[in-house]
């Protein structure tokens, strides 16, 4: 019933990478390849806790 109001740390989390993968697109198009390539970094970091989280959650959320 409270389910409702709780949030969902895998949506935040996606959210987030979205959110990276645009600055870090606008990032390599200005020129910055060094920043860009922080934001590659920070991108995978976030995708492997995704996996981790989706692997955990069981083949409902997949």
């Amino acid at each position: 019933m409270f389910k409702l109001f709780t949030r969902d740390p895998l949506k935040n989390l996606q959210k987030k990478r979205n959110r990276l993968f645009e600055e870090a697109m606008l990032t390599q198009r200005s020129g910055n390849l060094r920043l860009y390539a922080e934001k590659m970094v920070e991108i995978d970091a976030l995708e492997k806790k995704i996996d981790i989280l989706q692997s955990a959650a069981g083949p409902k959320a997949a």
